[in-house]
């Protein structure tokens, strides 16, 4: 692709053929082609339109199909998972959008299960480099889709992996990213001039794991018992839509774990189904997930593919109802802001403690106490903070969007809302898989989700600081407080 060239839209649509229960296709690149010309990345002048003096919203859409086909493992669930077949494809759908004066942010989704430091960097530094995107600009979130592919650098000790399979892994992760950077230009060469709107519907098949046992949820459900706990049940939906016409884009969140699924083959779980769905519903339309502060939620009952489809159903039909109704208008002005915070660990390991699990019966826990220990023993020294990113998105004076990393329990979102004016939402599941993100009130209790489980993510900690809320909330307000100044 000549430099500067854009992608009509139309044509690229029509090129599509129908691909399994109906999503669009794409044909999936060889992990042995050579890469893309790099000239396919160069989109014109960073913040400027292309061809149109409109003064309102404009967007960009690019998808590509990312499903694996050289032997990489499922992700989730720490054990060895080898892909036969698939349901439907996984897919990188990205959305951009730029303001009345040229200010622009690109949100990448996709159906993985979570994105590791050294992956968000790549990519980030690749869209810097491309496109000229900062950090506030560019947001890259990720389903935690448990019927994913595993990924470089994310969960290393989960897996019981061996040379070959971390060579595949890596060889994937190669090939994703440059799926996900052709998605991202595709974008940003196909601005599209349209009206951005919001809404919130429900959906109810998210249950909070921590206060419900699993095994007991079908028959209080089937008795109409209710369930204990703190939900989100609320289904934000940001649709563009042509200027008195159709939806180009809908991109909606749910706060569940998609974990409906533990079989071996590939899948987008709910949220795939959910896409599909939509899509469906409205072709020519791109619908995109971001899983919200789901953290302690969980699909239950769960482990068949009747409920998975059943729970997409259900979400896109919360979606479909939101689009059927009176949505409001969102003013074309972004204000944008990214931090860091640092989060401290409780207590940082030390060879005393890491020796005897090393040794011990429990496989994930030795491989991460012996890579501690040769790490120590080289002369590394371990921080005691943790760099976590916080990320805001002000869409006029109606909507905020925060941006969160790792896998935040559902307390935060329900916090936010109540704390900033306008209308929020927010995305636990934000550039890089961080870790179970408790609120002080889970890690209190403690358990899987607020308890000493971060050896699990790679940490030289088992558990973050007890001032884990307070330091967060307290960046967010930061945060957030930096759209309103500029805004």
């Amino acid at each position: 692709m000549k430099k500067n060239q854009t992608i009509d839209r139309r044509k690229f649509l029509q090129s599509l053929s129908t691909g399994t229960l109906g999503l669009a296709a794409i044909p999936v690149f060889s992990a042995e082609k050579s890469p893309p010309n790099p000239d396919i990345y160069a989109s014109g002048e960073p913040g400027k339109a292309v061809g149109s003096t409109h003064a309102g919203w404009q967007i960009g859409i690019g998808k590509s199909v990312i499903t694996p086909t050289n032997g990489v493992w499922l992700a989730g669930y720490g054990r060895k998972r080898v892909a036969y077949g698939k349901i439907h494809d996984i897919w990188v759908k990205v959305i951009a959008l730029k303001d009345a004066v040229g200010q622009r942010v690109v949100m990448v989704t996709t159906d993985h299960m979570g994105m590791s430091k050294t992956v968000y960097e790549r990519l980030f530094q690749a869209a810097n480099r491309a496109f000229g995107l900062e950090r506030s600009e560019f947001m890259l979130t990720f389903s935690h889709n448990h019927c994913g592919p595993c990924l470089e650098d994310d969960l290393v000790d989960y897996y019981p992996s061996d040379q070959r399979q971390r060579a595949r892994v890596a060889e994937y992760t190669s090939w994703m990213e440059k799926r996900v950077m052709e998605a991202v230009a595709e974008a940003l060469s196909n601005w599209q001039d349209c009206e951005l709107l919001f809404g919130e519907g429900t959906c109810t098949f998210a249950v909070n794991r921590r206060d419900n046992k699993e095994a007991e949820v079908p028959e209080m459900l089937a008795k109409g018992l209710p369930l204990k706990g703190a939900v989100d049940h609320y289904v934000p939906v940001l649709a563009a839509k042509v200027p008195g016409g159709h939806y180009l884009a809908v991109l909606f969140g749910y706060a569940c774990h998609p974990t409906t699924l533990d079989f071996s083959t590939w899948c987008g779980d709910y949220p795939g189904f959910a896409q599909i769905d939509l899509e469906k519903k409205y072709p020519g339309t791109a619908a995109l997930f971001f899983n919200a502060c789901g953290g302690d939620q969980n699909p239950l009952p769960r482990r068949k593919v009747e409920l998975c489809q059943k729970y997409g159903e259900m979400l896109s039909t919360a979606v479909d109802e939101v689009l059927r109704t009176r949505m409001q208008s969102i003013s074309p002005v972004l204000s944008l802001a990214f931090s860091y915070v640092d989060l401290a660990y409780e207590a940082l390991v030390d060879l005393e403690k890491l020796k005897p699990i090393a040794s011990g019966t429990r496989p994930l826990q030795a491989r991460w106490a012996n890579r501690m220990i040769k790490k120590i023993e080289a002369g590394e020294k371990f921080s005691d903070r943790y760099p976590f990113p916080v990320q805001a998105w002000k869409m006029g004076k109606e909507l905020l969007f925060i941006g969160m990393g790792g896998e935040a329990v559902v307390d935060y979102s329900l916090r936010f809302k109540q704390e900033f004016p306008q209308r929020t939402w927010v995305c636990g599941y934000a550039n890089y898989m961080a870790a179970y993100i408790p609120s002080r009130r889970v890690w209190e209790e403690g358990g899987y989700e607020g308890g000493p489980h971060l050896d699990e993510y790679g940490h030289p900690a088992w558990r973050w600081s007890g001032d884990i809320e307070d330091r967060i909330a307290g960046a967010v307000a930061k945060t957030v407080k930096q759209t309103q100044d500029t805004g």
